[in-house]
């Protein structure tokens, strides 16, 4: 009940919306039971002739105690019981069929409206969780929580709500019906209904478990589809095909064991519906048969009793069949809550301030930090490096040395463990989130583009920036050549994750990208080491225009590309072995030294440049 309770809030600002639905669904129920009492009047009136004319009683509504006449439903000038029970069925009809139809746009309003929202929050709350959160949660799994379980909780919220709303206002004027025809028979009749309802409400929490293992099997099945289709050169060049259609084909399974499960407890309820209900007319026809003999109940009675409790146990069977949506739309619910409740790793203090500019220096005093997901092992140790404003400083090591993780705590992609990063003296945990990461501008590895045009990409991040802007930035990244080569020049699309580019053509993007944004903080992650000798030379060469008036943090493999640093800082298990320019750390005979000569063997062919731009100092 607690995650039903935190869906209805969801629709607590279209609480009009439901109000109106609900009294239009009281409306389709009156509708339903006046149509039962029409059919005593045919019975008792329309096909006896030979009766007295007389006000024809449809029922007297309890509570306020007043009597419904059929005269009162009716145009005044017909006077014909016939013609009056006809106009009557066509005015109930059209009656029912408008508030059905206004009722269900309503609460379907209402429901998809709510589900928006709830989609957008946890779309959000996603959005802005910390690094760890999405090392931790596949790709296909949030996309199937987002998507896929929300859906579940649509279909509840907007069709089966109003459904519900339907069936429990036809359920409650059917039973005032039946009551009130003969209520002693009414209340030998329903007694069947807790050997429905008593299984039903406990089949349901069963329900809801196999809901959420189906919906389980569903974000696997996603995350399969997804890595495969992401990765699918990767299974073309290792001829994985057949593995990977095995693994879809096993995760497939899975799910269709699960949802067979799910159907067979939710088809119990309707069978035993209809026996109960079977047996108890099996009885009503004994009892009556005896009553009309005797003069205690008219035919048109019976008939509309009968009728009544037929269509009475429709929305019994039906509210059962809506339970059970209900159940699996509160099990999937059960994950996007998850995502909701799980508190945000990085995020602004109460306290912080905004970040206005960027003067003097990024220090790191002290700094540890480890993994969450491996709380005994630490990366980096008691790192102690200052960055000037306008300086180059280069980080260089080993495969795993901790450089990509120590330039990851400036823009807080993740908190230090220990120590502080500081950037102008003051911890970046204590600046505004927005604000830090403002001043920072990446150019990494691994260049992410969107599906989108070119123009789109470069102004990613800075929306307002004018097309002039965009083809300025463009043309000092070196990439206007290459574009106004492409079929629709600024608005091509490039493909998702820009696979219609080369390597050295997504990277200039990047860096126009990045020049757009005209952060003061460039941070470099390996930007050239994926590259060939021609677009490497490209590259660095708009790199130069990037690094011009910015501070740099440089991170390479390749040591020819950082000769010309300010500062090259050497890391080695996670600590600072040494520290200086290239040419002190040549003649010191350690590790950088040892990896110098290592690449220097590789190099003698003329493999790759010594091409770290000299950064410019002109205006």
């Amino acid at each position: 009940m607690k995650e039903l309770g935190r869906l209805l809030r969801f629709a607590r600002p279209y609480w009009a919306a439901l109000l109106a639905s609900t009294v239009l669904m009281a409306g389709v129920g009156a509708g339903q039971a006046l149509v039962v009492l029409l059919v005593r009047s045919v019975f008792d009136r329309v096909l006896q002739p030979d009766t007295p004319d007389a006000l024809v009683l449809l029922v007297n509504i309890p509570v306020i105690h007043k009597a419904l006449y059929l005269q009162q439903i009716v145009p005044s000038f017909l006077h014909n019981v016939w013609t009056m029970v006809a106009a009557a069925i066509v005015e109930v009809y059209l009656f029912k069929g408008l508030c059905d139809y206004l009722g269900n746009f309503l609460i379907s309003y209402a429901g998809f409206s709510a589900v928006t929202d709830l989609r957008q929050r946890v779309f959000d709350c996603v959005l802005h969780q910390d690094a760890h959160f999405f090392e931790t949660n596949s790709t296909g799994r949030l996309m199937s929580a987002i998507l896929n379980d929300i859906d579940k909780i649509q279909e509840a919220v907007s069709h089966m709500l109003a459904d519900w709303l339907r069936q429990v206002f036809t359920l409650i004027a059917l039973l005032i019906v039946v009551i009130q025809t003969d209520w002693k028979l009414a209340i030998v009749s329903l007694t069947v209904l807790p050997f429905v309802l008593v299984p039903t409400a406990r089949l349901g929490k069963r329900i809801r478990r196999t809901s959420r293992k189906a919906q389980d099997n569903t974000a696997e099945l996603n995350e399969i589809l997804q890595e495969t289709i992401s990765g699918q050169q990767v299974v073309k060049t290792f001829g994985t095909e057949e593995f990977e259609s095995n693994r879809f084909l096993v995760a497939a399974r899975r799910l269709k064991n699960t949802s067979l499960k799910y159907v067979a407890q939710q088809a119990v309820a309707s069978p035993v519906i209809e026996f109960f209900g079977a047996l108890t007319i099996v009885g009503l026809l004994t009892y009556a048969r005896s009553q009309i003999k005797i003069g205690a109940m008219t035919t048109g009675e019976f008939t509309s009793f009968v009728i009544a409790l037929l269509m009475l146990y429709e929305p019994v069977k039906r509210l059962t069949g809506i339970h059970n949506i209900f159940e699996q739309a509160l099990g999937a619910s059960q994950k996007v809550f998850e995502y909701l409740d799980r508190e945000r790793g990085i995020q602004d203090k109460p306290s912080a301030h905004r970040l206005h500019r960027f003067q003097h220096s990024i220090s790191f005093e002290n700094v540890s930090f480890r993994y969450p997901g491996a709380p005994d092992g630490f990366l980096l140790h008691d790192i102690q490096l200052e960055v000037k404003a306008g300086e180059v400083v280069a980080l260089v090591g080993p495969s795993g040395a901790g450089k990509t993780t120590l330039a990851n705590l400036a823009p807080r992609f993740y908190d230090a463990t220990s120590g502080a990063v500081k950037i102008d003296g003051r911890d970046v945990r204590d600046v505004k989130l927005a604000s830090l990461r403002e001043k920072i501008g990446i150019v990494a590895q691994d260049t992410f583009l969107f599906n989108d045009t070119v123009a789109n990409n470069i102004r990613y991040g800075r929306a307002n920036a004018s097309d002039e802007e965009v083809r300025e930035a463009a043309r000092s990244a070196l990439a206007e050549e290459f574009i106004l080569a492409m079929p629709q020049g600024y608005d091509t699309l490039i493909g998702e994750r820009g696979t219609k580019l080369s390597g050295g053509q997504r990277q200039r993007i990047a860096i126009a990208r990045a020049l757009l944004k005209n952060a003061p903080i460039l941070i470099l992650d390996e930007a050239t080491s994926q590259l060939d000798t021609e677009s490497e030379l490209l590259v660095q060469k708009a790199l130069q225009k990037l690094m011009e008036k910015r501070t740099v943090i440089v991170i390479a493999h390749r040591l020819s590309t950082i000769r010309r640093a300010d500062k090259i800082v050497v890391l080695d298990r996670g600590r600072i072995s040494e520290t200086g320019t290239h040419a002190d750390l040549i003649s010191q005979g350690g590790i950088y030294q040892r990896l110098h000569d290592m690449q220097y063997l590789t190099l003698t062919a003329g493999a790759a440049p010594e091409s770290l731009p000299e950064k410019s100092t002109a205006g």
